[in-house]
Formats: structure tokens, C-alpha cells, sequence
């Protein structure tokens, strides 16, 4: 089991937009189921399930809008995804978040996960163990 964490994907000056919302985020999200599901049509194998085994609920937290992904097998429980941005900030983020009782197989998905996030929008991929990954020309 892991302890709460969170990896977040800045939207900077250099990314190709610098906000974004839940919508949007959720448009990528199922662009990700996509594009596995037709990996996995062309490999013959269900990989589609595999890369991302996870069903999709909205949820909401006082005025907080967010995606909480449930495991839909073994070895996966749950991932949160939201958008937002810091006071006085114009850029915005989305933050994948472990919650406490997430599992080591949920934390290699949410790392899969922020990095397509991070490339496809060219912006700064901060991981859960606080590295720093630029995915923006500099």
C-alpha cells in the first residue's frame, strides 16, 4: 500500500496551451483508452484493459470537481484526477493523485498516464517522487 501522493502536469509558457480543464482532461483521457484499445486490436490481445484498468466516475468535493478512476481488476484500487491552478497563477495543472491504500500497480499507471498527459501538452511533469521531467522545448 502507498501513502498519499501527487504528481502534477504544469501547463507553462511553453506548453501549447496554458489552461485546461476537467472537460479537456477527461477528452484525454479517453483518447488514452483509445488509442490502447486499438494497440490492442492490432496486437491481438485485450491491451486496451491492461494499460488502463480502470473505470471512470466524476466526483465532487465541496466545489472540487474531480475524476476518480476505480481498478476494475486485481492489483489496481483507485487514481484521482483533477484540474486547477495556483492563486494569482494563469497556468493551470492537472494533478494525478495516489490515495492512501493505492496500490504499486496504480502508481506505475499514474506515472504512464501523467507522462502521455505531459508530452501530449508539452508541459513540466512533476512525479511523485519529485522529480522533474520537461516535456517543452527549452
Amino acid at each position: 500500500m502507498i501513502v498519499s501522493s501527487s504528481a502534477y502536469v504544469k501547463l507553462v509558457e511553453k506548453s501549447k496551451q496554458q489552461t485546461i480543464t476537467l472537460d479537456e482532461v477527461e477528452k484525454f483521457i479517453r483518447y488514452y483508452m483509445e488509442i490502447t484499445n486499438k494497440t490492442g486490436k492490432q496486437l491481438n490481445w485485450e491491451y486496451g484493459e491492461a494499460s488502463f484498468p480502470y473505470t471512470i466516475e466524476q466526483r465532487k468535493i465541496r466545489e472540487q470537481i474531480y475524476f476518480l478512476l476505480k481498478g476494475n481488476t486485481q492489483g489496481y484500487h483507485y487514481l484521482l484526477i483533477g484540474a486547477g491552478s495556483d492563486d494569482g497563477a494563469e497556468n493551470t495543472y492537472i494533478q494525478i493523485v495516489l490515495p492512501e491504500g493505492s496500490t504499486h500497480g496504480d502508481k506505475g499507471k499514474a506515472n504512464e498516464f501523467s507522462k502521455f498527459l505531459a508530452k501530449k501538452l508539452d508541459g513540466e511533469l512533476h512525479l511523485f517522487n519529485g522529480r522533474i521531467m520537461y516535456y517543452y522545448k527549452r
